[in-house]
């Protein structure tokens, strides 16, 4: 697995070498490590890009043969709740964050989803929790994802014979995974989107199929394996290190 893991990863890297700008211009001037794509130019951080060196720059992350330029913070949510939790038809996942554009757009057949703004949701959002209270009521599932303030304000909106049937899942950004949680919760970054969860072993699980996460100088470096526009490589976030899980034999990220 490791082996297709590192070689799904060294595809992305030469493509976005060859095709998208972004890339082109920062390796062909100062290089990059692992792979090396100009001989004796091994980059700054192996090449390793921070967050904030591509505001404004996501046009250049789109391939030559074009592409979206959207940034979907809550990419991946859906693969990963569905590996980690019973995310099943019927459910109503409930993103509870004030920031988020639009709902989540990957998860499993039959799941449901909506946004809560937690500092209205007595206003415009009122429909919204009345969607959420009949759930529970029916007996149906709701998964709640946010900071945990904003899952705080969700409980104290709802009935309290119905706030504890919520399934919480609490979102760590990639620099706090140290702190608690429960038993469940998302690594997630605003600009690269859900890199993993909160396995039952309680290690931080890296959504392999569709993240890779590498270490540099720098820091832990994500690359996102399937998104092909915007294209997202080598991107710092957080300060843990890669490893590997002994129960599962899976990557995951160590605080």
């Amino acid at each position: 697995m490791a082996m297709r893991w590192r070689r799904g990863y060294l595809r992305v890297v030469r493509s976005s070498f060859a095709t998208v700008p972004f890339y082109r211009e920062l390796w062909a001037l100062s290089g990059r490590t692992e792979p090396e794509v100009v001989p004796g130019r091994t980059g700054v951080d192996g090449g390793a890009v921070r967050a904030a060196a591509l505001a404004g720059r996501v046009g250049d992350l789109v391939p030559l043969a074009g592409g979206p330029t959207e940034i979907d913070p809550l990419r991946g949510l859906g693969p990963v709740l569905a590996e980690h939790l019973a995310v099943t038809a019927g459910t109503l996942v409930a993103v509870v964050d004030p920031g988020t554009p639009r709902p989540p757009v990957d998860l499993p057949a039959g799941v449901r989803s909506c946004v809560l703004d937690p500092s209205g949701l007595a206003g415009p959002y009122a429909g919204v929790l009345d969607d959420v209270t009949d759930h529970l009521r029916r007996g149906a599932r709701v998964v709640a994802v946010g900071g945990d303030k904003d899952l705080d304000q969700l409980a104290a909106a709802l009935p309290e014979t119905l706030a504890h049937l919520v399934t919480r899942v609490p979102v760590r950004d990639p620099d706090d995974l140290a702190a608690p949680v429960g038993p469940h919760a998302l690594i997630a970054h605003p600009l690269l989107g859900v890199l993993g969860g909160l396995g039952g072993c309680g290690r931080w699980h890296i959504d392999h199929p569709r993240v890779y996460l590498r270490a540099t100088p720098a820091g832990p470096a994500y690359t996102l394996l399937r998104q092909r526009s915007p294209r997202l490589v080598d991107v710092l976030a957080g300060h843990g290190r890669p490893g590997w899980c002994p129960r599962h034999g899976t990557p995951v990220v160590e605080p």
